[in-house]
């Protein structure tokens, strides 16, 4: 399916029950009232007040769309360092009827972006240098794409999905230690604006835990969107705002302009879907390594007799670990923004591909290393990107009573995003997810910097539907490059080894991008060491489990939320 613009500048045509101010010409038709429903269904985020907002949603007449806008904006307030209206998101949407369709807002770099954005006197620059300031940040898209999909599949008024946002801005918010720990380690000497120095940073020191944060300039500019729609964001004051905030940040000045903002479109894009097992896997493709990646790792598991290895068995992990770093090898190779370079998504995916890359696995020993294939569908040559760092992230899960599902996995990419602070709000470093390393060896890495190009992204929001056809899980996570083996490993534990979604989320960790296994410290999969080590992982050792994932199971026909015990995430019934 070609994908389907859509440019803010025309979205008040879209937006049902907005109020149009006096400098507004035309507004939107008013819907007629939200019929009374029975709510019905969960919502699982990484913040309960988060959940809350998207309950409340449910509670007066929302659907699913509905209240996971409305849980997406109050993150934006509760979780300020990992998502917002400052960055961008993958949406996976089932509207009730088994059929997934996808909405893509993912930044986009300005138009004058050149491949060499990152590169200092022929070296890319490290991360910790180019994230911060306005080099890194990309056009914002998750007012465009909550406007698009909305438009298509919103019930009540848009101006109603921002209300428990701004009340929790303009009242205030307790600051939890998830906040007030990410607060404590931010770099105070970084491009932080004293707006943002003066919310959360009262007296110079982080916002201690208990206290409460007010920020009204926020609660302003979401009653602007509210009432105007997106082009209160992507024209206007806001947009001015941002460009000069990007171009003249303290750290790495910017080029984003007011007419990048304004050109801004979010798309709606084929889900892409495969079967493992009796299941049927759906998820977000390219720009997303999400679906390709994730549906490899579990594909080239599906020869192996995985519930007699469950979560107590080395072996089991080991297998996990090998299929890992396969399927992360071809996304190093291949993912990028479709729209500029031919992805051979179907190749990736084609079952006979994946049982010849799962012939490269063995169960009693490891891969001496790991390289990309040759899927079917590859026309140009590329050079493999070096793994890039990303951070920050948050998922939710929304179901309602009518059994619609979204899968959304919000970011602004690192704590904070580059830093930079706009009328409330921090603006992403979703740039620093292109590779920074243009060329290897002669040959242009897919994931290079382009003018109105959108970064690869590791956010894989996936639903599950089981061999009846009605769904099974809905999950995704936050974390970086790890989010992907979070979300397959949250998988296998439902379909294969039986646990709940919430055992199988809270099931410790590993990951293995490349020719390095990490497993989750101070777990079980601590004392495996010796084991993985025997088995040819000679190099394996812990990492921290700052993760985070969130979750729906259906469980005889009804919907049970699950969330990860690591986060300060809830699951809330309306």
């Amino acid at each position: 399916m070609k994908p389907k613009f859509f440019l803010p500048l025309f979205a008040s045509a879209l937006l049902a029950g907005c109020a149009a101010p006096a400098d507004v010409a035309t507004a939107p038709p008013a819907p007629p009232a939200a019929e009374t429903r029975p709510a019905g269904g969960v919502v699982s985020a990484a913040d309960r007040r988060a959940a809350d907002a998207g309950a409340r949603i449910l509670r007066e007449g929302g659907n699913a769309v509905d209240a996971g806008f409305a849980t997406l904006l109050a993150l934006n307030v509760v979780e300020p360092q990992s998502s917002g209206i400052g960055g961008g998101s993958f949406l996976v949407l089932d509207p009730g009827d088994g059929h997934p369709v996808t909405f893509d807002g993912r930044e986009t770099a300005p138009a004058s972006a050149t491949p060499d954005r990152f590169m200092r006197d022929g070296k890319p620059m490290s991360f910790p240098d180019a994230w911060p300031g306005g080099l890194s940040t990309g056009v914002p898209g998750n007012v465009a794409l909550m406007a698009m999909a909305h438009g298509k599949h919103g019930r009540l008024p848009w101006a109603r999905l921002f209300q428990p946002a701004i009340e929790l801005a303009r009242g205030g918010f307790e600051v939890t230690p998830r906040l007030h720990n990410t607060l404590a380690a931010a770099n105070l000497t970084g491009p932080l604006s004293p707006d943002a120095r003066a919310i959360f940073y009262p007296g110079g020191n982080p916002a201690p835990i208990g206290s409460t944060i007010r920020n009204p300039a926020f609660a302003a500019l979401l009653e602007r969107i509210a009432a105007q729609g997106p082009q209160a964001f992507y024209t206007g004051e806001n947009a001015a705002s941002i460009a000069q905030a990007v171009q003249t940040a303290p750290v790495n000045p910017g080029d984003m302009t007011i007419e990048d903002l304004g050109t801004y479109g979010a798309l709606e894009r084929d889900a892409v879907c495969g079967t493992y097992r009796v299941y049927r896997i759906c998820g977000m493709g390219p720009p997303s390594s999400g679906a390709t990646t994730v549906f490899a790792i579990l594909k080239q598991l599906e020869r192996f007799d995985m519930a007699a290895h469950g979560p107590d068995d080395p072996v089991g992990w080991h297998l996990f670990a090998e299929s890992q770093r396969l399927a992360y090898a071809d996304r190093e190779q291949y993912l990028a923004d479709p729209d500029y370079v031919q992805v051979p998504v179907q190749g990736l995916t084609d079952p006979d591909y994946l049982a010849r890359r799962s012939a490269l696995i063995d169960m009693g020993s490891t891969m001496a290393s790991a390289s990309a294939g040759t899927p079917v569908g590859v026309s140009l040559a590329y050079a493999p990107q070096p793994e890039q760092a990303e951070h920050g992230t948050s998922h939710f899960v929304v179901t309602d009573g009518d059994g619609m599902i979204v899968s959304q996995t919000s970011t602004i990419e690192a704590a904070f995003g580059s830093g930079l602070f706009v009328n409330g709000f921090y603006l992403n470093n979703e740039l620093t997810d292109f590779s920074r390393v243009p060329m290897v060896n002669g040959q242009p890495v897919a994931n290079r910097v382009e003018g109105g190009k959108r970064p690869r992204s590791s956010m894989s929001p996936t639903i599950v539907y089981g061999p009846d056809g009605k769904p099974r899980l809905a999950v995704g996570a936050a974390g970086g490059t790890t989010i992907i083996a979070q979300v397959a490993k949250a998988i296998i534990g439902v379909t294969d080894w039986g646990l709940s979604a919430q055992e199988a989320i809270a099931l410790p960790f590993v990951y293995s991008p490349g020719d390095t296994l990490l497993v989750e410290e101070g777990t079980d999969l601590e004392a495996m060491l010796p084991a993985f080590r025997a088995l040819g992982h000679g190099d394996a050792t812990t990492m921290p489990g700052r993760l985070k994932a969130n979750a729906v199971e259906w469980v005889g026909g009804q919907p049970v939320g699950a969330a990860d015990p690591r986060s300060e995430g809830a699951m809330v019934t309306p």
